[in-house]
């Protein structure tokens, strides 16, 4: 921010120049004592320097400042801190007390990020101690003992004047053996905001307050009708349940005025695992889901947080705007698919929160911008970028933080957010100490700016896309103590965007040489784009044949958002294994609709039918499916009395389907013959089944073999004939039982197993298995069949 008193040089004081030379003489009149004695006494003295050194200095003491209240006091109120001090030192420190001291006034946003920036104790700069009653002694400091602290300073005896920021230090000062003198040996500091009464002017500020988590779901459903969604793993379990990260935001975002921002695909998520789940395990296996119900509630406490609230969806999956601005542009199909995640973004969010949702606003990562960029994110119809300060510089000249909204051109508006207020909160904030001092500077920020110029600005702070659990609660506790302030009032981000904007305040999109490389480096790359095209080819392809699509397009093409998704950046190992299981997962089911391989056939005769099997073990229903059947060598052998011959086809779920092509043969001979299945749009679709097929003419050979045996069928009639006959002329005579049972046992009845006639049957068995054999490679017809015949299992072929 170009504030002219930031860039002013400082002249030291005459007070702060006498105290360095005496600094400077202090410090060498050591050495000059040593010049002036016998040459063994310098080591000795030396020895006393080191240790003095080690033992003292304004960051020998390390005090810990965890709590100050209230963080923004008013007339009549009392200022207390507390925290610890810890000697570093490796002597003990005696007579030392904890102090409170005030400085003077800061007037720039710069002055507040340079007292922030500073360690060690700077007299005069620091401003005097309160001292009197408000300090808390110590005897000693044993080196490597905490010491805890509590001090309670009325308001009135900080000695504060006009309004603004003032810079508040907690020191510890005590004295060593070797330096037996009272001194500062440790200091911590931080930022009072003194607004006792209402400002002229209120800021208004909008918050924006994000609900974003990484990728949960696989493109992987179960085959029931319900489509029972698969899990990564279980970690959205562990962020929506009681403590959990997204639990703490919506627990203390519920009790703030701000914008909630919220990724349509954690919702999807959250309200999928209200129903049957599972959960990827070791391998290949999942495991039932089993917090429906946390779920519920926190779904249920999300619907009435936001019930009276501004809700800005982002697309589906929250694409990464800057990867696919300068790697996926180049790749056809790209922008498509954040289209699709902003299309399905109202019917998603609405269904599931019961409010409608502001779907115009894109958030490239950490608000950094391009042309590039600007063009992509507002190519699925949004018209409002949120922006970040330090991207957007301000190069005008102002004297103060001008509003977010800023006209950049096609009808397009930028909403800047405060560099400074929104990278308030990154970084480790666990510790107490860490989120006290955020948590003040934070305000110190914002009262500055309030009070910069009386013109009322729109400000936003636009935090990290997924805070922890621990960085939200420090923005809570900031944001209470601001909305509970006297210099800011709350907005909407739609509001924001609609004020006027400030005629000086800059407009121009930096070029793209300006974008951080170390955003750059995190981006995803053009293979990743090029793989999701790859994919989605697949897609196309393998939907075309369905009965029900929306069964495969609908989760795959969430997932195909999924593998664009911001939280990728930084996890490119974990992306690419995202990317490729998707794959995997859509080849498998591709899989399922397939031709059944086929063993070499023998044509016995001129022409003949080839039966060829599909196969279908999907749940729905294939359809629009051609089947050709291709001879390589048609002047052998004819299909359909061309080289190629193709048929319609459609396989219900779990069935297969044989169909029979005509053949016709020239001469004799072995061809190779391909069964391709193909899309109606004359696409390939699955692997291709190659076979042989040998013909072979009927010779006389063969023919007088077969007379031979229907002359042997006709004799052996004949012969049983002329028995049964002479057998019934003795009955009907009256021969004996002894005639009788000559002629019962020359009769080939059927009680006699060796009768020539069963002998025949069995030949004939036999005969006909060995012309029909069985092949298992062709499985029987289990659907509708064209004709009342089966279709034989076999290489056989029907002439």
């Amino acid at each position: 921010m170009a504030e002219a008193a930031d860039f002013q040089g400082m002249t030291p004081s005459p007070a702060r120049r006498w105290l360095r030379r005496t600094g400077a003489l202090l410090a060498g009149a050591p050495l000059l004592a040593g010049l002036l004695q016998l040459p063994a006494a310098p080591t000795a003295q030396a020895a006393g320097q080191d240790s003095a050194q080690a033992a003292s200095g304004s960051r020998t003491v390390s005090v810990s400042l965890d709590t100050l209240t209230p963080s923004v006091p008013t007339d009549g109120d009392t200022v207390t801190v507390s925290g610890t001090v810890t000697n570093n030192g490796k002597q003990t420190v005696s007579d030392a007390h904890v102090g409170v001291r005030v400085g003077s006034v800061l007037t720039t946003r710069s002055a507040i990020d340079t007292v922030a920036e500073r360690t060690g104790y700077l007299p005069g700069t620091d401003g005097s101690e309160v001292g009197g009653k408000y300090v808390e002694e110590f005897s000693k400091l044993t080196p490597g003992v905490a010491e805890h602290f509590s001090i309670s300073v009325p308001v009135d005896k900080l000695d504060l004047g006009e309004d603004g920021v003032y810079p508040l230090g907690v020191s510890l000062s005590g004295q060593t053996a070797a330096q037996p003198w009272e001194q500062v040996l440790g200091i911590q500091r931080t930022f009072l905001p003194w607004q006792p009464d209402e400002a002229d002017t209120r800021t208004k500020t909008t918050v924006l307050w994000p609900l974003i988590s990484t990728v949960h779901m696989t493109a992987e459903t179960g085959s029931n009708e319900q489509q029972t969604p698969v899990f990564l793993n279980d970690d959205l379990a562990k962020e929506i349940s009681p403590g959990g990260r997204l639990d703490q935001l919506l627990s203390l975002g519920k009790n703030l005025d701000v914008t909630w921002v919220i990724d349509p695909d954690l919702l999807a998520s959250v309200d999928a695992m209200t129903r049957s789940y599972r959960v990827r395990g070791a391998g290949d296996t999942t495991t039932a889901g089993t917090h429906q119900a946390v779920a519920k509630q926190w779904l249920a406490e999300l619907q009435k947080a936001v019930a009276d609230k501004e809700v800005v969806a982002l697309p589906f999956a929250d694409p990464d705007l800057a990867s696919l601005a300068h790697n996926g542009t180049s790749v056809t199909g790209s922008l498509s698919h954040l289209k699709a995640a902003s299309d399905v973004v109202a019917n998603t969010v609405e269904p599931i929160l019961h409010v409608t949702p502001t779907t115009d606003f894109a958030w490239p990562v950490e608000g950094a911008v391009d042309p590039s960029i600007v063009k992509v994110a507002t190519s699925a119809g949004a018209d409002k970028v949120i922006a970040r300060s330090d991207s957007l510089v301000e190069a005008g000249g102002l004297s103060y933080t001008p509003s977010a909204a800023r006209p950049i051109g096609g009808g397009t508006t930028a909403v800047v957010a405060d560099a400074r207020l929104s990278t308030a909160f990154q970084g480790d904030l666990t510790k107490a100490t860490d989120s006290t001092l955020a948590v003040q500077q934070f305000l110190a920020q914002s009262l500055t700016l309030n009070l910069q110029t009386d013109n009322q600005r729109s400000i936003v702070v636009a935090p990290q896309r997924m805070p922890t659990g621990s960085q939200a609660q420090v923005m809570a506790e900031a944001l209470t103590a601001l909305q509970g302030g006297t210099w800011s009032q709350s907005q909407g981000l739609t509001a924001a965007a609609k004020a006027k904007p400030d005629p000086g305040a800059t407009t121009k999109i930096p070029s793209a040489s300006k974008y951080p490389s170390s955003l750059r480096k995190k981006e995803l790359p053009r293979s990743a784009f090029e793989q999701i095209a790859n994919t989605q080819d697949k897609l196309d392809n393998f939907q075309v044949i369905l009965t029900d699509e929306s069964r495969v397009v609908t989760p795959f093409g969430r997932a195909l958002n999924r593998e664009m998704s911001t939280s990728w950046r930084g996890r490119a190992t974990e992306a690419s294994i995202f990317r490729q299981e998707v794959e995997a997962y859509l080849d498998t089911l591709t899989g399922q609709v397939k031709l059944i391989d086929k063993s070499d056939t023998k044509l016995s005769g001129r022409s003949a039918t080839i039966p060829v099997t599909v196969q279908n073990n999907l749940v729905q229903g294939a359809d629009h499916l051609v089947l050709r059947l291709t001879s390589t060598n048609p002047t052998r052998l004819k299909i359909g009395g061309n080289a190629y011959d193709e048929q319609p086809i459609a396989v219900s779920g779990g069935h297969s389907q044989t169909v029979k092509f005509t053949t016709s043969a020239n001469v004799n001979g072995q061809t190779t013959v391909v069964a391709q299945l193909y899309t109606e749009d004359g696409q390939e679709y699955g692997s291709p089944v190659t076979f042989d097929v040998k013909v072979t003419e009927i010779t006389a050979t063969v023919m007088l073999v077969i007379g031979g045996g229907v002359l042997l069928l006709v004799l052996a009639g004949f012969r049983m004939y002329t028995q049964r006959k002479r057998a019934a002329a003795r009955e009907d005579e009256g021969d004996g039982p002894d005639e009788s049972g000559e002629a019962g046992e020359a009769t080939d009845g059927p009680g006699n197993p060796d009768g020539p006639g069963d002998h025949l049957k069995e030949e004939s068995g036999a005969r006909s298995g060995a012309d029909d054999p069985e092949q298992p490679s062709d499985p029987t017809l289990d659907t509708a069949a064209e004709s009342t015949d089966p279709s034989g299992t076999g290489e056989r072929v029907d002439r």
